[in-house]
């Protein structure tokens, strides 16, 4: 039997977007707000991410937790998070007691399953089943590494193979061993904290393997770069096979000549690759945007369905701990209108990204008017592109041209201004978002 009750704001997922949506919401008055956690603790990615940064403007080490691509101060990001400057386990802590605080109630252990109705979601937990309705939801359940299945990486299945977040786990949280010798796949952002994990631990790195001709955090570097951070790089290498019984033994590796290698090691990390975590929201309905897979929102966080929003890493794996804190901030001031007028307009003309860029978001336009978080656009290109020119057309119309100095890799967030958007026609057709040729 499940026991059914009402909240006024629940959200699901208690990382810096769902915190931080907290603790706008519960401390200017919005009733009661609740926030559902299916790990045992909450804080999300930063629980595991040792290095510092966290809460700093414009730090970027390390993957998903540090630095800003929205480029807003820190003090803007989370409620009582001023210049901190710390590692992501205390960051975490800090979000939480910031939400808490704030007069959120915070339920760990629990996991939404699916809706019952709009704005009706089924729970589950030690203490039972439950069915909780709000006056307005809010998905920010984030994102995933894909594993080594999902990367359809052939060969036998052997323990050792990690991707990034679970390594953290293990090395982090659980104290557990995880061998001597890896190879990390992937030259990513992330990849520099699976680096990091691995060293604390005493692991020897033997190589970084990628399919791509560079690494992605340093496109400057020369396409025949071998070494990063002393580790040698593989670029244009893809992992064919796994191999070992009962703990890996190597790797088989082939390279774009066709040529094929095989390297000894015990550790095999995949890093990066991220994917949003939508179960909940296609269970609900919510319609995707093609390019993030995550939900399509406008700038104000709504999604198609009327009182549902979305923010964080749900919408656009992945941006760092700050950015997506100040998503979930600027969420909760939509929410509180919604609240209070109980509008929500019907969904503007998409914005698309195309070819090389991979998307943008937010991807429909607002009706009502709202500007992006920090007044840009985030978007994401497939190849490495030097001081592209952005062009945003509608109905055969160039409403905007923008030139982007300096190099963008596939792996790295950019941003769009936003300063168009007043001559946009929200009753016209798609808005395209290009990089000019020639």
């Amino acid at each position: 039997m499940r026991h059914e009750r009402t909240v006024d704001v629940l959200i699901v997922g208690a990382g810096p977007a769902g915190l931080a949506a907290a603790a706008a919401l519960a401390g200017t008055g919005a009733g009661r707000v609740e926030i559902l956690e299916r790990e045992q603790r909450a804080g999300g990615i930063p629980r595991h991410c040792h290095h510092g940064g966290f809460g700093d403007a414009g730090a970027a080490r390390g993957g998903p937790g540090a630095g800003d691509p929205s480029g807003l101060p820190a003090h803007r990001r989370l409620p009582g998070l001023r210049g901190l400057g710390t590692s992501g386990p205390r960051y975490a802590e800090r979000c939480v007691d910031a939400a808490v605080r704030a007069g959120a109630t915070l339920r760990t252990g629990v996991t939404a399953t699916g809706w019952a109705g709009p704005l009706t979601l089924d729970t589950t937990s030690s203490t039972g089943l439950e069915r909780v309705t709000a006056r307005a939801v809010v998905l920010a359940t984030g994102a995933r590494e894909r594993p080594r299945s999902a990367r359809l990486v052939p060969g036998t299945r052997p323990a050792g193979v990690y991707t990034t977040g679970e390594l953290q786990q293990d090395v982090h949280l659980y104290r557990r061993p995880v061998g001597t010798r890896a190879v990390v796949v992937g030259a990513e952002p992330v990849a520099y904290a699976a680096l990091d994990t691995l060293r604390r631990a005493g692991v020897e790195v033997v190589a970084q393997v990628t399919w791509r001709p560079r690494h992605e955090t340093a496109p400057w570097r020369a396409a025949g770069a071998r070494l990063v951070r002393g580790v040698p790089l593989l670029t244009g290498t893809a992992v064919a096979e796994l191999t070992g019984r009962g703990r890996l033994s190597g790797v088989r590796l082939r390279h774009r000549s066709g040529r094929e290698t095989h390297v000894a090691c015990d550790t095999v990390v995949f890093t990066g690759d991220f994917v949003p975590d939508h179960e909940l929201a296609r269970r609900g309905g919510v319609p995707l945007a093609e390019g993030t897979r995550g939900p399509a929102v406008d700038a104000a966080f709504r999604t198609a369905l009327p009182g549902v929003f979305a923010a964080g890493n749900l919408l656009h794996a992945v941006a760092d701990a700050g950015a997506v804190a100040a998503e979930g901030t600027a969420a909760a001031a939509a929410v509180r209108r919604f609240l209070h007028s109980g509008l929500w307009p019907d969904p503007g003309p998409v914005v698309e990204a195309a070819a090389p860029l991979h998307w943008v978001t937010p991807n429909r336009l607002a009706p009502d008017g709202p500007r992006p978080v920090g007044g840009r656009f985030l978007l994401r290109a497939t190849e490495f592109l030097t001081h592209p020119v952005l062009v945003v057309e509608q109905d055969g119309r160039v409403l905007h041209r923008e030139r982007t100095w300096g190099r963008r890799a596939p792996g790295r967030t950019w941003t769009l201004d936003a300063s168009w958007l007043p001559r946009a026609d929200t009753g016209g057709g798609p808005l395209r978002v290009a990089v000019e040729r020639g």
